[in-house]
Parts: structure tokens; sequence; C-alpha cells
């Protein structure tokens, strides 16, 4: 079973110049340890790789996701 969760972001901030900013969408954040993470997922199973999970949890809350 899945151990990672839904997540969610603030609503789309505004900028200086008065534009709407799209909001990070959860799929294109932490590109850097999603991929280390998914890859580790496919060759060894989700149980040997909790440390790396973690890793990306810690990066998408850093980025204001609620995970």
């Amino acid at each position: 079973m899945s151990t990672v969760s839904a997540a969610s972001v603030e609503p789309p901030s505004v900028s200086q110049g008065g534009e709407v900013k799209k909001p990070l969408r959860p799929c294109c954040a932490c590109p850097e340890t999603k991929k280390v993470r998914d890859a580790c997922i496919i060759e060894k199973g989700e149980e040997e790789c909790t440390a790396l999970i973690e890793a990306h949890k810690d990066c998408m809350r850093q980025l204001g996701f609620k995970i």
C-alpha cells in the first residue's frame, strides 16, 4: 500500500506587477527528489526507499504543500 498522499497548495499569488502567478502544481514540484524517489521505488520497492520518500515530502513541504 502506498504512503504517498494527495497534496494541496495555496491559491494563486499576485506579483508586484499585478499579474496572477499560476501556483506550482504537485506534479512539477521537486523534480530532483521525485526522480530519485520514483527510480528507487521501481527498482527496490517502497519499503526500501523510505528515506527518499521522506526527503521528497520535506521538499514539497518547503514549497508550501500540505502533505
